[in-house]
């Protein structure tokens, strides 16, 4: 039995587009492709734990070439399980941290909200401080393209060089959300400035159309852990972020 490429989509959770990716880069080839030009996937590609095992080092932020290597080098899957647990493990005890840090972090302006205060802004030094670059591809996954890249350039960095790096964004984020308490609007051309140097720095990766530009944005509000970076900054700023990213693919991007 095998299930075509949209199928296996649905039931894994990953997009089309990511795993057409994983085909082309070798990870996970399908079994066969049909004279529609589709991907079809076997029982055993799927229940044999390989499609899993991608998943899993996918969200311990393990890069693909990290997971070829791996996939190509382990025998036993009941082992390879065990050692994928214990990443598990000690990712919980990570987030667990995490999200105390973030909690601390917003507990001031949340309390100058139910107050009724005006909007502070929170202008923590370093932010993402401890957060290794390879925890950053994940937060990409929809992005394959871009987190890979982002992946190989994480094995060169130092922790020093990725904390120095993360200042930079935690600094990018403050200015912005400087700006919307301000009351600029998102389109209003010092907010449309600092968008355009977030925009040149990713295209030094890799080139980003304006689709993608506006899809990265979206992902700002839609995934849970970029949110919480942005609203720890200041209330409403993810979506001020995705709203000037808009404004931006619109006017300097089509």
């Amino acid at each position: 039995m095998d299930w075509p490429i949209a199928e296996v989509a649905r039931m894994s959770g990953v997009t089309a587009r990511t795993l057409r990716h994983y085909d082309e880069t070798g990870l996970l080839p399908p079994a066969r492709i049909g004279a529609n030009g589709h991907r079809y996937y076997e029982e055993h590609q799927l229940l044999q734990l390989q499609l899993q095992q991608i998943l899993v080092l996918r969200a311990l932020g393990v890069g693909l070439p990290e997971i070829g290597r791996i996939l190509s080098e382990q025998v036993d899957e009941v082992d390879a399980l065990r050692g994928h647990h214990q990443r598990l493990l000690a990712e919980r005890d990570r987030l667990d941290a995490l999200a105390g840090t973030v909690s601390r972090t917003i507990a001031e302006p949340e309390q100058s909200r139910k107050d009724g205060n005006p909007m502070t802004v929170n202008r923590p030094e370093n932010l993402f401080e401890g957060v290794t670059p390879s925890q950053y591809e994940e937060n990409m996954r929809d992005f394959p393209e871009l987190a890979e890249e982002v992946g190989r350039r994480a094995v060169a960095m130092s922790q020093a060089d990725a904390d120095t790096a993360h200042r930079e964004r935690t600094a990018q984020m403050i200015r912005l959300a400087e700006l919307m308490a301000a009351g600029h609007p998102a389109d209003a051309g010092p907010v449309q400035a600092e968008i355009d140097a977030q925009y040149r720095a990713l295209t030094e990766l890799r080139a980003v159309c304006a689709e993608d530009y506006r899809a990265i944005g979206r992902a700002i509000v839609d995934n849970e852990t970029w949110r919480a970076a942005y609203e720890a900054i200041a209330p409403g700023l993810a979506a001020y972020q995705r709203d000037a990213i808009e404004a931006y693919a619109t006017t300097r991007l089509t």
